[in-house]
């Protein structure tokens, strides 16, 4: 498997995108980057940026773009992310990928393939209520996915006008998901 490979993973909360962003990183020796993650790590280390994100998560909304374009910026500027990244969770609007767009091309940078997981809302609150995160009530999961459809689905237009652009059916068992991911970027 080729390792110069820059993937964005697409898809609303519970599809599935950490999971297969994981297992092709680690078996692409490439970094696995989730904003999600990166934003849990600076609220529970109560970061001024992490208390500031606390806010957002609590209610179900999107952190704003601003918060997560310093991390972003940051993080796809370290040697490990040179020769490859699954990036996770970014971007979640179309100004966010405008962003994403212009920030790669100063990184000297471009992606191989953007892969948006297709998931049944019904699916995804299952999932997410599994799960078992202190944000994750039927509420609150609702909401995000409510917030996910208005706010990030015209995402899907931006990347769809592309070459790279491809769906995979999140509905499936993990191992199927990456057997269709493995065929997509030719792995």
């Amino acid at each position: 498997m080729s390792n110069d490979l820059r993937l964005i993973f697409l898809g609303p909360p519970g599809a599935g995108k950490g999971t297969q962003a994981l297992l092709l990183a680690e078996q692409l020796e490439i970094p696995h980057i989730s904003t999600g993650e990166i934003l849990r790590s600076a609220i529970a280390d109560d970061t001024p940026l992490g208390q500031q994100a606390q806010s957002y998560v609590d209610k179900g909304e999107l952190v704003p773009d601003k918060l997560l374009a310093s991390l972003i910026r940051q993080r796809l500027s370290l040697p490990d992310a040179q020769k490859g990244w699954v990036l996770d969770g970014f971007p979640r609007t179309v100004n966010q990928a405008t962003f994403l767009d212009e920030l790669l091309g100063e990184l000297h940078q471009t992606y191989d393939y953007v892969v948006n997981f297709e998931v049944q809302d019904e699916v995804l609150i299952e999932r997410l209520l599994t799960r078992g995160r202190r944000d994750d009530t039927e509420e609150t999961i609702r909401r995000r996915i409510e917030v996910y459809r208005q706010e990030t689905a015209p995402l899907l237009d931006f990347y769809r006008e592309r070459d790279s652009f491809c769906s995979v059916d999140g509905n499936r068992k993990p191992e199927e998901v990456t057997e269709s991911l493995k065929q997509v970027v030719r792995a």
